[in-house]
């Protein structure tokens, strides 16, 4: 939902949502008439039910994970199977719907929409699960274009649910540029990442950026939010892991452009810089945040987050790290064919925001004696090997909310470990058929072994280590030390800052909605959500009054009820 207004002043025009108009990711609001004083005092305004709740007796849901974005006097977001709703923002009414007509039972991988984008012309950018990317008009939702993203990969997808769409695609200028979500773990030949840009007004393809020419590797794909920076006319991509994601014998070397974020020239898709987050990724570490284009010590920069829980500042022109980023020795690997890469990227400051060895209860010490745990880069392994973070992240999909009077980066984490085994091709489908654990496994086709992983979860549910599941925490970016760390519990989702020196956050299983002082991180307000919000909020004014909006479709039907809601809350009105 990145999208920048061309010759239109943007205070005119939008109070920027959160990654809605953000075009630097940063995820702040200049609207401040709710604030630290009297944000305790938030009520909610009104609720949307956009339907389109899906839960098949096998696969995933559909997952509700919209922003809605505001731009002259109306809401736009989108329901779990990507219809597109117009609503008034002060009731919620609907004004206008497009439905894309998804197919839900296609057994999606990431079963999600996370909602759509702006063109100053006034067009509404929108994308399917299923892998379409169309344009409306802004003011009845009536289609103008749509092509099939599908066609033309390097590598297509042999199975329907292999390659999807469920981010916001970025506009700048007349362009949008949109990556692609690909299930990396099945096969070495997965679909490719190509980065594409389309002509706004007429779909016309203009330029293919593909991180992995020449090759049969497929993956290292861009499906989270893409951000841009108009003036230096650059998009900042961020990279996920090649295919498949716990084997690495079959592509060897770094992966350069796998696991990254990719500074490109938004006009010709031209590489003007990279920087590599993991080496030759053996455990998922996707740069799954969203980059944020942000000041340190008064230079422009972009903050890039990675699954491992580092957060690396670099130059925004050159891709140098701001500060010092040391190659670290990491242990080797012991599985047949696989050459791990022998050192890893540890930035100086800031320190990793979650741990990276696990301390763990007494339940569950038994269940991973005999692992190999030898720190965040330990590679998979036969006996299974316990890695920490586990594969949600660390720093997550949620990404990071910018400050920039407090120069504070706010970002939420986890700390949950997981369990990541090897197991041998020719045993690969009786462990499969046998398993007793609820472990999740993939054939990893084309490779000696096939996967076997899990989060380390006790008997109740909960995760193993001790102490937090997760954190909401600062960063200075004058120092690159932490400000503050408070805690969460599991949490998938991302904050917003605000001018009024708030910072919101829904991202917890536990559904509450929460409102913490940027500069302290203390909390000063929550409200209990009809499902647990796995999304990002966003803040509006509208006729003088502001609001603040989340949808609310749950984490996972196992750890609570799915919901369809977009809820606004906001100051009671005068008497």
């Amino acid at each position: 939902m990145l999208a920048i207004l061309s010759a239109l002043s943007l205070a005119q025009m939008v109070e920027w949502p959160v990654y809605g108009g953000d075009a630097g990711g940063t995820r702040f609001s200049a609207a401040k008439q709710i604030h630290r004083t009297n944000v305790a005092r938030l009520k909610e305004a009104w609720r949307i039910n956009t339907g389109g709740l899906y839960q098949p007796q096998r696969g995933k849901a559909a997952a509700l994970e919209t922003t809605p974005l505001y731009v002259n006097g109306t809401l736009y977001l989108t329901s779990a199977l990507g219809r597109v709703i117009a609503a008034d923002p002060a009731t919620g009414k609907q004004r206008w719907t497009f439905d894309p007509q998804v197919d839900p039972t296609r057994g999606y991988g990431d079963f999600t929409n996370r909602g759509v984008s702006y063109h100053a012309s006034g067009l509404i950018i929108g994308v399917t699960v299923d892998a379409r990317l169309f344009v409306l008009d802004a003011k009845d939702g009536k289609r103008r274009w749509e092509v099939n993203l599908r066609e033309g990969l390097r590598i297509a997808p042999q199975e329907f649910p292999e390659y999807e769409q469920t981010s916001p695609p970025c506009i700048i200028g007349d362009r949008i540029v949109i990556g692609s979500a690909v299930a990396d773990n099945g096969r070495t030949d997965m679909p490719s990442g190509e980065i594409r840009a389309y002509d706004v007004r007429s779909g016309k393809l203009l330029w293919t950026w593909d991180p992995a020419p020449n090759t049969r590797m497929g993956g290292a794909n861009a499906w989270s939010v893409i951000v841009a920076d108009e003036r230096r006319g650059l998009v900042f991509v961020p990279t996920g892991s090649a295919s498949p994601d716990y084997y690495g014998g079959r592509r060897t070397g770094l992966d350069q452009y796998a696991n990254s974020v990719l500074a490109l020239e938004a006009a010709t898709g031209k590489l003007k810089w990279s920087f590599q987050t993991v080496h030759h990724d053996l455990w998922d570490y996707d740069v799954a945040s969203s980059p944020a284009l942000v000041k340190v010590r008064g230079q422009d920069a972009v903050a890039v987050g990675s699954k491992t829980g580092h957060l690396f500042l670099l130059d925004r022109d050159t891709g140098r790290p701001l500060f010092p980023v040391e190659e670290r020795p990491v242990p080797a690997s012991d599985a047949e064919g696989e050459q791990a890469s022998p050192t890893q990227p540890f930035p100086a400051k800031p320190p990793s925001l979650s741990p990276h060895q696990a301390s763990l209860r007494p339940e569950c010490s038994e269940r991973a004696a005999g692992l190999r745990n030898e720190g965040i880069f330990t590679p998979p392994s036969e006996r299974g090997s316990l890695l920490v973070p586990g594969n949600i992240g660390g720093l997550h999909w949620g990404g990071v909310s910018y400050d920039p009077g407090l120069g504070l980066i706010v970002a939420p984490s986890n700390n949950v470990p997981a369990i990541v085994r090897l197991v041998r091709r020719d045993r690969f489908r009786d462990e499969q058929r046998g398993e007793k654990f609820d472990m999740e496994f993939t054939a990893q086709t084309g490779t000696p072994y096939g996967m076997a992983r899990q989060l380390l979860l006790g008997t109740n549910g909960t995760p193993c280590q001790t102490g937090p599941a997760g954190f909401l925490t600062a960063v200075d970016t004058t120092t690159g030390e932490i400000r503050w760390q408070t805690p969460l519990t599991l949490n998938l989702g991302g904050p917003i800052s605000t001018a009024g020196g708030l910072t919101f956050l829904g991202a917890t299983v536990d559904g509450f909605f929460r409102a913490f002082d940027t500069g302290t991180g203390k909390q000063l307000w929550q409200a209990k959500l009809p499902a647990s919000a796995r999304s990002t909020p966003m803040t509006y004014v509208h006729q003088g009054r502001q609001y603040v909006v989340i949808s609310a479709g749950g984490h996972d039907p196992k750890l609570g009820p799915l919901g369809d809601a977009v809820v606004a809350f906001a100051l009671p009105e005068p008497k």
